[in-house]
């Protein structure tokens, strides 16, 4: 049964009927986030610098596929996007739960873990550009601002979803509990997305006469507003790969809490705050908000128990909430409708690099300086982006 376009439905009802995929896509990331740090380190028996790697390898994997995601959505529509995105994403749970069957062969789990990582980070990219673009050929280029917010609502809303739903499945008992069990939910979720999809209508990409921009091109247009989403992406690194670790090493309970208050209040802040990007315009929402979020990381310095650790994680939440949206919409502004895919995939290569090299890099720096340092570097880079957003203002006015 093929559904509608149903161009008489609400713009947001229209949304929220493909942005579904990119939930079931990021609860699928959110599932093994709290527990991979862990099990590679306690489990598998790795240092921290490869169990933050272990993170971080899925979004470096995304940063690779972007340019791919963003030209076949242009190219050959978004819907065929999509489709492939979930199925690598089912493959990459398939392999999460292969990994946790051969935890006592600790070369050959770490394999599988890796391969699970790379299938997720280009699962991710193909899902979560095909979405935006499916959607934007929905309800119209006007639209754009609302979404990426949505597709932002459903990324981060999905982590937060996931996150405490796997710590509590991978402490059922063993051997068909633990990240077996997250594996297998890790399958199943992103499979039935894809079974959905096939009935859905598609929109045709938008037709472009002549040789397609190279992405090298468009890469260098959205660079300057990619640099200062590079700077506020630290931030979300450093919660999604080291966080768990942190409240390890502290003897505290309740990781999963934390990285569900960053995805609740960044969802939170998403819903209240996402129309003030067209009223007040994006550079000033994108300079609050990268103020907000190294504050968040400041708390975090400097916490010294669970309490303040949540609010530390809320606020980092809070902050990167509206970064995404607010310079999104300035990036695709700079290239035509032929090249939005190309565009979002080039301005997210900026979030792909940030996250992918936080996780090993942070944890380079806890191996060198201890965990008391963590989170004021991460601090440091947000505090950059504060600067080169100011410098952009000027340039804009000037």
């Amino acid at each position: 049964m093929t559904l509608p376009q149903t161009s008489t439905a609400s713009p947001t009802r229209r949304i929220l009927a493909v942005v579904l995929f990119n939930l079931l896509c990021y609860i699928d990331i959110g599932l093994p986030m709290a527990v991979i740090p862990v099990f590679v380190h306690q489990v598998l028996g790795y240092n921290t610098v490869i169990a933050g790697f272990a993170v971080s390898l899925q979004y470096l994997a995304t940063f690779a596929s972007r340019a791919s995601a963003g030209q076949a959505a242009d190219r050959r529509g978004a819907k065929p996007a999509v489709v492939i995105g979930l199925v690598v994403c089912t493959l990459s749970g398939v392999m999460l739960m292969t990994s946790g069957l051969l935890r006592h062969y600790a070369a050959l789990s770490a394999l599988m873990l890796i391969f699970s990582r790379v299938f997720l980070g280009v699962g991710e990219s193909w899902t979560a550009t095909g979405a935006i673009m499916w959607n934007i050929g929905r309800v119209g280029a006007t639209r754009t601002a609302q979404v990426i917010s949505w597709n932002g609502v459903t990324s981060y809303g999905g982590i937060a979803l996931g996150a405490p739903i796997g710590q509590m499945l991978s402490g059922l008992p063993l051997p068909y509990g633990g990240l077996v069990l997250v594996g297998l939910l890790s399958a199943l979720l992103p499979f039935i997305g894809f079974l959905m999809a096939l009935g859905y209508e598609p929109v045709a990409p938008v037709v472009h006469k002549g040789p397609p921009t190279p992405f090298r091109t468009v890469f260098w247009r959205v660079l300057p507003h990619g640099v200062v989403l590079a700077c506020g992406s630290v931030g979300f690194g450093t919660i999604s790969s080291c966080l768990a670790l942190f409240f390890a090493h502290q003897n505290w309970n309740g990781a999963a809490i934390a990285l569900a208050a960053f995805g609740i209040v960044f969802v939170l802040v998403r819903f209240v705050f996402a129309r003030q990007i067209d009223r007040r315009g994006g550079l000033i929402v994108a300079l609050i908000s990268l103020i907000v979020e190294t504050i968040g990381l400041l708390v975090l310095w400097r916490c010294s128990g669970v309490f303040m650790a949540d609010v530390g994680a809320a606020l980092t939440g809070a902050g990167f909430s509206l970064v995404f949206p607010a310079l999104g919409v300035l990036a695709v502004a700079r290239v035509g409708p032929e090249n939005r895919g190309a565009a979002l995939g080039a301005f997210s290569v900026f979030l792909d690099i940030a996250v992918g090299l936080s996780g090993p890099l942070l944890g380079l720096v806890i191996q060198t300086m201890g965990y008391g340092a963590l989170f004021m570097v991460s601090a440091l880079f947000t505090l950059a982006g504060v600067g080169t957003t100011i410098l952009l203002q000027r340039q804009a006015r000037a």
